[in-house]
């Protein structure tokens, strides 16, 4: 590998000339653009800082000494990955006592109107059979009043399909779901048939979640990702403090920033705002971790730097 241009100072007039060595021989000559006098240079034989001292001391211009972060990297690193650790802690708890409540017993009024579509417009649907299915698999059926309206009392927790059919009309079945932590909707609901025969029904959901085992499951599978963040990052953070590893610490952080995306995943996002919230800060803090820690790997590589910073 050839030799790199380097930056010395004639020893006459001190002037600084930036000169590119070659190769070989290992001591070269340069005039020196403001006196004209023969500058010895020395083929260094380490990179910067060492051969600024090492080779011919005094010749080339002195370094600044590196200066000391008022902060260090390393310890704000084990900092905010024991924030991810304590965040993901208190999420998971939120979750749990979320999944404990919505176990707990109620009832809920289910009511709307039907409507049928014609070509003249929409006109109340009285005397649609509107068939109610519970979580369990009760069901419940009656006609709409003249207005098109129908009511349901001591419905109990959990998903509620409803099917509502009319002679000369399309079917149609509304999925929602009901819990005391998360309510799809059960009131005001407006439903419009369309004119087609009856194998052409039609489906809307109005919930990701078909009944309350799956929104129980949903919930679980949050509380448990969470947690896997949090030993995560207590892991991390104990590597962090032991000996500075800043892939350790990208994996740490990569942990908190995806975990916004476990909500979403399992549609959980809307519907509890604050788990939102905290996994925001997560992300937050996990971008941080992941940058920091990334940048010091490319500057000076993956390897153990046992030292204190």
């Amino acid at each position: 590998m050839g030799a790199p241009s380097v930056t010395v100072r004639c020893p006459n007039c001190r002037a600084d000339l930036r000169v590119v060595l070659a190769p070989a021989p290992p001591t070269q000559w340069f005039p020196c653009p403001n006196c004209h006098s023969p500058v010895p240079v020395v083929v260094p034989r380490d990179p910067p800082p060492l051969y600024s001292w090492e080779v011919l001391p005094g010749l080339y211009p002195a370094l600044p000494s590196p200066r000391r972060p008022r902060v260090p990297l390393r310890r704000m690193a084990q900092l905010t990955l024991v924030g991810i650790a304590v965040v993901s802690v208190v999420l998971t708890g939120l979750l749990v006592a979320y999944g404990a409540e919505a176990l707990g017993t109620g009832t809920y009024s289910v009511s709307g109107t039907v409507f049928l579509q014609s070509g003249n417009g929409v006109a109340p649907a009285a005397g649609t059979t509107v068939t109610l299915t519970t979580d369990s698999g009760e069901t419940l059926t009656q006609q709409t009043s003249l207005a098109g309206a129908f009511a349901f009392g001591s419905v109990p927790a959990g998903g509620i399909a409803l099917n509502f059919t009319a002679a000369g009309y399309s079917p149609e079945t509304v999925y929602t779901f009901a819990s005391p932590v998360y309510n799809a909707g059960t009131t005001g609901l407006s439903v419009t048939l369309q004119p087609g025969p009856e194998s052409n029904g039609s489906a809307t959901a109005l919930t990701p979640f078909p009944d309350l085992e799956s929104f129980l499951a949903s919930i679980g599978s949050a509380a448990v990702l969470l947690g896997i963040v949090a030993s995560i990052g207590v892991a991390a953070a104990v590597v962090t403090a032991r000996s500075d590893r800043p892939a350790v610490g990208v994996v740490g952080g990569a942990a908190g920033l995806l975990s916004p995306f476990a909500l979403y995943f399992l549609a959980l996002g809307d519907i509890f705002p604050a788990v939102l919230a905290g996994t925001a800060v997560l992300a937050g803090l996990g971008a941080f971790v992941t940058t920091t820690r990334s940048i010091e790997i490319f500057q000076i590589g993956p390897e153990d730097r046992s030292t204190k910073s």
